[in-house]
């Protein structure tokens, strides 16, 4: 037996009537591929704002999702699930792409990390950039890529508008940058390791990133 963790029947039994409904589901697949504002939900879904707000608190309620304020626009909140919530209740849908490309404000940290990770595990071809690129990949981040075997010390951040293709499947890993670029993009909330600067903060930025990559990675097929 692994250190996962185990659902009870009842549990499991809840999760599931809570995703019984038609919009909820639609959520949670959308959700599976990266963070979403409730706006844009509600676009996605095409449903009023006080029935969003519904399916919103019955998917809280049974610990499925969670809201975080945006980096950015500190008016603005991203609805994401919580890790682990889904062990054992399906699969999701999967997509098509020719490449994957990872976006950041500056393109020196998190959408470095990222690119370095999805490369290991998949085979469909990844870059990253930024809305507006540093100077230099952080020191923090090419420490954290070292402690687990990667190597960015030849990395150099790039312009999205020199990197992006119509046919690319992009996924924004800041706020800042999803709120620049959102158009046609799947967002991860994780939070800005260079704000704070330390092994930690790097650390848990490249979980979480390790995290989402491992649980999409299969669903998104290499197209020729």
């Amino acid at each position: 037996m692994n250190s996962e963790r185990i659902f009870s029947v009842e549990e499991r039994a809840r999760k599931h009537a809570a995703l019984a409904d038609p919009a909820r589901l639609r959520m949670l697949d959308l959700l599976t591929f990266g963070d979403l504002s409730p706006t844009e939900l509600r676009e996605e879904l095409g449903v009023p704002s006080n029935l969003l707000a519904h399916h919103l608190n019955v998917l809280e309620r049974e610990g499925i999702i969670t809201r975080g304020r945006s980096e950015g626009d500190g008016r603005r909140t991203y609805v994401k699930l919580v890790p682990d919530a889904l062990l054992g209740l399906g699969s999701f849908a999967a997509a098509g792409a020719r490449r994957v490309v990872f976006i950041c404000s500056a393109n020196s940290a998190r959408s470095q990390l990222a690119e370095a990770l999805w490369a290991s595990v998949s085979d469909v071809p990844v870059d990253s950039a930024g809305t507006h690129p540093a100077v230099q990949v952080a020191p923090g981040a090419i420490a954290a890529a070292a402690r687990h075997g990667f190597d960015l010390t030849g990395a150099v951040p790039r312009l999205v508008d020199d990197t992006i293709r119509d046919d690319d499947f992009i996924i924004t890993v800041c706020d800042r940058a999803h709120e620049e670029y959102p158009t046609g993009t799947v967002h991860w909330s994780v939070p800005d390791p260079i704000t704070l600067g330390t092994d930690a903060a790097f650390e848990s930025a490249f979980t979480d990133l390790e995290r989402r990559i491992h649980q999409l990675a299969p669903r998104i097929l290499s197209v020729a």
